[in-house]
């Protein structure tokens, strides 16, 4: 490890805002609980530790959500819009007419973190934060509950992504501009940035359009011991035996970390060169251990010449965004607004 554990928790109470340390090592002492030695993991106390939300037809802060069972698949999505300005709307779901038969409204899927085990679409984190992507990029958020592991190993998680997004290319309710076509983007933090990703590619392999990838701190890895591993283990919240334990609990049982799903651009990773993949804003955070392979992607994503931008932001920790207390927040919103605006 990096160092001692007090001298790590000192670290990093100095670099992390309050409010935003409390919350995340918070997290940190649940998942620690919930995690057993012999891969399992405590689903009915993870249930019971979580706070989650229920939607809200009546707009709050500008923005209203709803559930959509789609029930080919049994798969759940929140739907996140913007209020209408005429208040004697609010309360109705409009799940006919197109979002805008003129202007482009871009509608943003997104894939919670928690590393493929933790969180849902329904977690208070997830849905404060999809709301603020609403306001912020003046579009539609579909947030969607994937399987998790390990009950649901891969390819799973996977799968689900794959089906959310056939579901939303398929909603007529969703579309917008002159050629009454659905504007996707896909997105998602840690392990719902690789799944972004995984789902990007099976887009691009089917013909389906997919216009670009937000990638927050994506979790990828590897069986080699990168230097930022070395040298953050244990340092800001992650250490990195619990990213071994997540990979083990995700990946097909007797796999190593060089399996596709963690090394994407490993030695048994697939080429991204003669197909149309989408253009990626990749963000990393520079006192995350697992920079290093997340960079990694990035050179990956050039030498198959894709189109992709990367935000590094050197002070930043895992989680940054959950809390608009500090510049990299404002930093990253931008970015994401700049990406997904049909003008830019």
């Amino acid at each position: 490890m990096a160092g001692s554990k007090e001298n790590n928790l000192n670290e990093s109470k100095r670099v992390v805002p309050l409010n935003t340390w409390i919350l995340i090592s918070n997290f940190k002492l649940a998942y620690n609980l919930l995690r057993r030695p012999d891969g399992t993991f405590n689903r009915e106390l993870a249930e019971f530790l979580e706070r989650k939300v229920s939607p809200n037809t009546i707009p709050v802060a500008g923005v209203f959500s709803f559930d959509v069972l789609d029930k080919s698949t049994g798969l759940l999505n929140r739907v996140y819009r913007p209020a209408p300005e005429n208040e004697s709307q609010w309360g109705f779901i409009d799940r006919e007419n197109p979002l805008s038969t003129n202007k482009v409204v871009p509608v943003i899927i997104f894939f919670h973190g928690g590393s493929f085990t933790h969180s849902s679409a329904n977690s208070a984190i997830y849905d404060t934060l999809c709301r603020r992507l609403v306001t912020i990029c003046k579009g539609v958020v579909i947030s969607v509950n994937y399987r998790r592991s390990p009950e649901y190993r891969y390819p799973c998680a996977y799968d689900d992504g794959w089906a959310a997004l056939k579901w939303v290319k398929s909603r007529s309710w969703l579309q917008s501009g002159k050629h009454n076509k659905v504007h996707v983007y896909l997105a998602g933090d840690s392990s719902g940035g690789n799944i972004a990703h995984h789902v990007a590619v099976r887009a691009a392999e089917s013909g389906v359009e997919v216009l670009g990838n937000i990638l927050l701190h994506p979790m990828f890895g590897g069986q080699e011991r990168t230097e930022s591993e070395k040298r953050l283990d244990g340092k800001y919240f992650v250490t990195i035996q619990d990213r071994d334990w997540y990979w083990r609990a995700y990946l097909p049982e007797g796999e190593d970390r060089d399996h596709p799903a963690c090394n994407p651009f490993g030695p048994r990773g697939k080429s991204l060169e003669g197909i149309k993949f989408p253009k990626s804003l990749v963000v990393v955070a520079g006192l995350d251990l697992v920079q290093d392979w997340q960079l990694a992607y990035v050179e990956g994503l050039k030498k198959a010449r894709k189109e992709v931008n990367l935000l590094y932001l050197k002070q930043a920790t895992i989680g940054f965004y959950f809390l608009p207390n500090n510049d990299h927040f404002d930093c990253l919103m931008e970015e994401i607004k700049n990406f997904v605006d049909p003008s830019c």
